[in-house]
């Protein structure tokens, strides 16, 4: 493999070390599973199960770990599509903020379903920007539809991969299926799914896990144990219990079905004691977060991390910098799924400005992440010697023809400050919601048919009546 960028935490000794305590809390503390099915599925492996506690062996993990897939496709409805496996990193944003901050008006309200759509449309005209997730949780519909209404929303504002969060078990997901098929691609989407630290599984969290399995639908499955709340005050302990979690949580879902999709969640945070927040843009999370990505690369899974979240209330220089901070590290660690552009307030709030700014650096970090090779054809020895001493090689034919390869952004300004002074003298918050009310404003460049809404329609009610009865 060429030379390239890369950041390592845990070499493989340090891995396998971690490894092994995980592997020792999970038989000696064992893990909450509250689903019969997969307590069942666990047992009849070989786990111990004591009520709703299971004590998972070693050679459980180790056949899930075997039967897992390296690498596996999530198409687009006709646009987009990702090949996930260690190696790629494609980037997203994040799902079910409880507030927006309107770009139109300037305010902070809380998120409706017409923002699922704009945020939708917003990505699918952004290049950098690779699946996308709901970034609202919105208030103007019923908790018996809520997420089939956000799919719904999504589909019709993209034809990008999706990701979807529901608050409920699988019951959802085969309709989803159906919805997207209806779209154009059945498999276009994937399923986050959070364990609830520490070490226990909710009823729903498990039955996502084993639909997911049933209906071949990527189970990207997240954990957050919290250093010093639900996780000992150390960073090194907090990715050890998420690490437990997740390979539990594969065990049940390669029971379900052997070789089903599965991408490894990396989530490990400390919490800030003083404001009784989980802050997303600490050194700790992000070392952490990239000590679990060498974990999952060591188990040969893809994975999934952060990029671009901030915890700034407001558009403001801790907003950038946060944005600029977590999207290289979130890069750095090659994550192979990085989610959260446009999260602000630790998670709480998203603002569309976000996903721009983090979609322009996106930009930046895969330039920075490129292979530097050390071919004949990248050292160009006979150039350098053709110019000699005291050239220059601004009119060679070479130059003129790799020039352009360079990363450029239209949103970071590199003139001289009479250039920058003469085209408005504006700064990044000012240029970043410029080109976001622009992007907005464009005619859509995915809208479903009238004809696929009274479908979709027609599904999300017959779903919503089951679950209200």
């Amino acid at each position: 493999m060429p030379p390239r960028a890369t950041m390592t935490v845990w070499d493989e000794t340090s891995c396998a070390r971690a490894h092994g305590a995980s592997r020792d809390v999970l038989t000696r503390a064992g893990v909450e599973i509250g689903h019969p099915q997969a307590l069942a599925l666990l047992a009849g492996a070989g786990a111990r199960v004591e009520g709703t506690r299971a004590f998972i062996p070693g050679a459980l993990i180790d056949e899930a770990l075997a039967t897992a897939p390296a690498s596996f496709t999530i198409p687009g409805r006709g646009r987009g599509g990702m090949l996930v496996e260690q190696g790629e990193s494609w980037f997203g944003t994040g799902p079910d903020c409880l507030y927006v901050h309107d770009s139109a008006a300037g305010t902070r309200r809380r998120a409706r379903l017409e923002d699922v759509v704009a945020s939708a449309d917003l990505c699918d005209k952004l290049d950098q920007v690779d699946f996308i997730m709901s970034m609202g949780l919105p208030e103007d519909t019923a908790l018996s539809s809520e997420d089939l209404l956000q799919f719904a929303a999504m589909l019709d504002g993209t034809s990008k991969p999706l990701v979807v969060s529901t608050s409920h078990g699988g019951d959802g997901l085969e309709a989803m299926r159906e919805m997207a098929g209806l779209c154009g691609e059945a498999a276009s989407f994937g399923c986050l799914i959070m364990s609830s630290p520490p070490l226990s599984f909710d009823h729903d969290a498990v039955d996502k896990l084993i639909t997911c399995a049933r209906l071949d639908v990527p189970a990207i499955l997240a954990p957050a144990p919290s250093a010093g709340a639900t996780a000992p005050a150390s960073m090194s302990a907090a990715v050890v219990v998420g690490n437990a979690e997740v390979l539990a949580g594969l065990c049940v879902h390669q029971l379900a079905r052997p070789g089903a999709p599965f991408v490894y969640g990396v989530g490990a945070s400390a919490f800030d004691m003083r404001v009784a927040v989980d802050a997303y843009v600490i050194p700790e999370h992000f070392l952490g977060n990239l000590a679990a990505c060498d974990l999952a690369r060591s188990c040969g899974v893809p994975s999934w991390a952060y990029a671009g979240p901030s915890d700034a209330k407001a558009l403001d220089e801790q907003w950038a910098a946060d944005v600029a901070i977590t999207t290289l590290l979130g890069a750095l660690s090659r994550a192979t799924l990085l989610h959260d552009f446009g999260y602000m307030e630790s998670g709480m709030a998203g603002a569309q400005e976000g996903i721009v700014l983090g979609a322009e650096l996106a930009g930046f970090a895969r330039a920075f992440l490129r292979d530097l090779p050390l071919d004949d054809e990248a050292l160009q020895l006979d150039e350098i010697v053709a110019v000699g001493p005291g050239g220059n090689h601004l009119a060679r034919p070479y130059t003129r023809k790799h020039h352009r390869g360079f990363w450029r952004s239209d949103l970071f300004d590199h003139s001289v400050h009479e250039r920058w002074q003469a085209a408005g003298g504006t700064g990044l918050r000012e240029r970043v919601v410029q080109r976001t009310r622009e992007l907005l404003a464009a005619e859509r460049t995915t809208r479903l048919s009238d004809e696929t809404r009274r479908e979709l329609d027609a599904i999300v009610s017959a779903v919503a009546s089951r679950r209200e009865a």
